[in-house]
């Protein structure tokens, strides 16, 4: 069971646009001390789109390297292309991942038929677990319920990062999912409802700044501790408003910029942030007691 929070983590960057090799395994540590449940490098927070396939692997590997097995590490080998998802996520079970993630096939927008057999291809020929990733803001395409269904009988397809934002979706899934397959929140600012329906966990940009509080926020609501899970995460809530200012991960990594954990760099077409967005983050940070 995926159960926890599981960092969508930044990709740190050198100045000369290199990945920082070092800056990623210290956020690697800080992300275990805090008692993190799990770490998925190379997502759209990894900034995917601008990374080679050899650095989605080496930015995998690194990762692994430094989990040393303390957690689990789910890739992030996701592609439009079947073939390439394919490619990328073998070699990330070369270097010993522990599972992947995969985001509904983008711009393309494939048929819900389509959608099925691109998930299943990249089960059957590779054998890593798999957590599906439905994003339509991103990628034009919701997984329908009844394909998500299909999905869930593959042995190797094992739970979804919903971010749909559509909680009657969300809780029509539950309803009718099998016992073994997991739902997590994409997005923080639905984790607690999502896990009160009946999800596990949340697959999180937040928690690159705070895994702890994320961590203790999917407890509480786990164990059924409402009150306080509500007054925890509207004590976040302007965070998580906040992350999503501009374009994830733009806020993020700006945030994490602030607290030292790696360069404000970004590879192009994402650019840093307006100056009064910057204030707000900053404003942000100091009401949390960060900076």
């Amino acid at each position: 069971m995926y159960q926890g929070v599981y960092t969508a983590l930044i990709t740190p960057f050198n100045k000369d646009g290199s990945v920082d090799r070092e800056a990623l395994k210290d956020l690697v540590e800080f992300q275990i001390t805090e008692g993190i449940s799990g770490l998925v490098p190379v997502g759209t927070t990894g900034e995917s789109p601008t990374v080679s396939h050899d650095e989605n692997v080496t930015v995998v590997q690194i990762v692994i390297e430094q989990a040393k097995k303390r957690v689990p590490v789910i890739a992030g080998t996701g592609s439009n292309s079947t073939a390439e998802a394919i490619a990328m996520t073998g070699r990330a079970k070369d270097v010993g991942a522990d599972a992947t993630l995969q985001v509904t096939p983008y711009y393309n927008k494939p048929s819900q038929e389509g959608i099925y057999r691109h998930f299943t291809a990249i089960a059957d020929a590779v054998g890593l677990p798999m957590i599906i990733y439905n994003i339509a803001g991103r990628t034009a395409k919701n997984i329908e319920n009844d394909t998500m269904l299909r999905l869930a009988r593959h042995p190797k397809i094992v739970a979804v990062k919903e971010a749909s934002g559509d909680l009657a979706q969300v809780m029509d899934l539950y309803r009718r999912k099998p016992a073994d397959f997991d739902i997590l929140s994409g997005d923080d600012n639905l984790g607690l409802p999502i896990i009160a329906l009946g999800g596990t966990g949340i697959i999180s940009v937040a928690s690159n700044i705070i895994p702890g509080k994320m961590e203790r926020l999917a407890k509480l609501c786990r164990e059924g501790k409402m009150e306080e899970a509500r007054a925890l995460h509207y004590g976040l809530l302007p965070f998580f408003k906040t992350l999503f200012i501009e374009t994830n991960p733009i806020p993020v990594k700006y945030a994490a910029s602030l607290l030292g954990k790696c360069a404000e760099v970004y590879r192009l077409p994402m650019c840093g942030m307006t100056d009064d967005k910057k204030a707000a983050m900053r404003k942000v940070l100091q009401n949390m007691g960060l900076l």
